[in-house]
């Protein structure tokens, strides 16, 4: 019987050496729930609906408030704990399983320009919402806490990301908002408290890494047919006053080859900025926003010109390069007109902030991970993202705005795109929770 039994065991033990070796499955990620995500989209955009569509949701006004207490109810709905800070971002909460671990921060704003569209900031805050839902869902507890920030005041004074990293400007509270409110009263309408400004403010080493989803705001992806922009970073923003000095004389007796025409020289000068910042190899561009001429008359020649010159750049050396040239050859007008053109740079402090590279990665990785298609590009929008940067390891995930339009009513991002998206921020959290980031990249 002895004998039997040893010899069924050996012949088991053939057949299977003869099977193949399956390793244990890792469980596939989940994938987020696109039909709620749009739908919360639709909903959120009733608040301060136009008729000609978009919306004017601007920051501390009603329709701010209610936004937020809508998008406050979806937070709690996904099992997350809200508070406001004092500067009045609202903060969700899911811990972690270990609390000892700093937390990963994902954001982005819902308040509007006036008239603007449905998409810029609220597929951030929602599509990280929709995350951090799918993720309690489907039982998957993260080592770190997860953190989601509606960021207060995005579109004027960008307080929220501001008091996070203790960067607040003097004067800030002062402004005047699109709402009409002062931003110090506007923190106070939306639960902050301006008073206590510095206790918003956070440490490093208090946040794993910061990750913001969001509309291209341009047509780089729709064009190139590319599903993922791998945001590289954020641009810097240099900016002058320019006045051209002419002399003011009488339009109908004034001979041509005796004017000193500031409003001429100005022409030229625009003329030679888009040259300039064409010609130049690079990605910057450089613009003449504003120009006014005096004394404004029609029948009087212009004695002085006052306009705005704008350059951004990922790259402060190239920044640097494109004024040089432009001053260069506003002296050349200057001197063949003989209309004196003055630049003084207003100080602005907007330094361009890259984003990190391993967090690049890590969102590369995750879009083809979904056969997605992706592409490494600059934002030369702001955001507060650029802020986070000085706090923590930063990345941002573009998705394709049709016709690069944004900050309009006509501002879109297809369904199909939004969920693309917030599948890739979902595996770059996932990514980021496993331990992509190693301890040298976090500050």
């Amino acid at each position: 019987m002895r004998a039997h039994y040893l010899r069924m065991l050996a012949s088991t033990a053939a057949i299977l050496l003869t099977l193949p070796i399956v390793a244990s499955a890792k469980p596939p990620a989940p994938a987020v729930n696109a039909d709620r995500l749009n739908a919360h989209l639709a909903a959120l955009s009733r608040f301060g609906t136009n008729p000609e569509g978009g919306v004017s949701r601007v920051a501390y006004s009603d329709f701010d408030v209610a936004g937020r207490a809508y998008v406050t109810q979806l937070m709690k709905d996904a099992g997350l704990t809200v508070r406001v800070d004092a500067a009045g971002n609202l903060i969700g909460r899911l811990e972690g399983r270990n609390p000892k671990l700093p937390a990963i921060v994902l954001g982005s704003h819902t308040d509007s320009v006036p008239s603007g569209g449905n998409y810029d900031g609220d597929v951030g805050v929602l599509g990280a919402i929709e995350v951090a839902q799918r993720l309690h869902e489907a039982g998957v507890a993260l080592r770190h806490p997860l953190e989601i920030v509606n960021f207060t005041d995005e579109e004027g004074s960008m307080i929220g990301s501001l008091a996070i990293v203790g960067h607040i400007k003097p004067g800030t509270l002062d402004q005047v908002s699109h709402s009409g409110k002062t931003v110090r009263d506007g923190v106070r309408a939306v639960g902050g408290d301006p008073e206590q400004l510095p206790t918003a403010q956070r440490r490093a080493g208090e946040l794993a890494a910061y990750v913001e989803l969001h509309i291209e705001q341009g047509a780089i992806l729709e064009e190139s047919k590319i599903d993922i922009g791998v945001v590289e970073g954020i641009v810097g923003i240099r900016r002058w006053d320019v006045t051209v000095h002419g002399f003011a004389n009488h339009a109908g007796t004034t001979p041509m080859n005796r004017r000193h025409d500031a409003l001429v020289s100005a022409s030229d000068f625009v003329l030679a900025v888009s040259r300039v910042a064409t010609t130049l190899p690079g990605r910057q561009v450089a613009t003449v926003g504003v120009i006014k001429a005096e004394p404004g008359a029609p029948n009087v020649i212009p004695g002085k010109v006052t306009m705005t010159l704008e350059i951004r750049d990922l790259d402060e050396a190239k920044m640097q390069q494109v004024f040089d040239a432009i001053r260069s050859k506003a002296g050349e007008i200057a001197t063949a007109r003989e209309t004196p053109i003055d630049l003084v740079e207003i100080p602005l402090g907007i330094e361009p902030a890259p984003t990190h590279e391993a967090v690049r990665q890590i969102v590369a990785t995750a879009a083809k991970s979904l056969g997605l298609s992706s592409k490494f590009m600059p934002s030369g929008a702001a955001h507060d993202a650029q802020h986070m940067t000085y706090l923590a390891p930063t990345g941002m995930i573009f998705v394709p705005s049709i016709g690069g339009i944004s900050h309009s009513p006509k501002e879109y991002t297809a369904p199909e795109a939004v969920a693309n998206g917030a599948n890739v921020l979902l595996r770059t959290v996932l990514a980021i929770d496993g331990g992509a980031l190693g301890p040298a990249d976090v500050h």
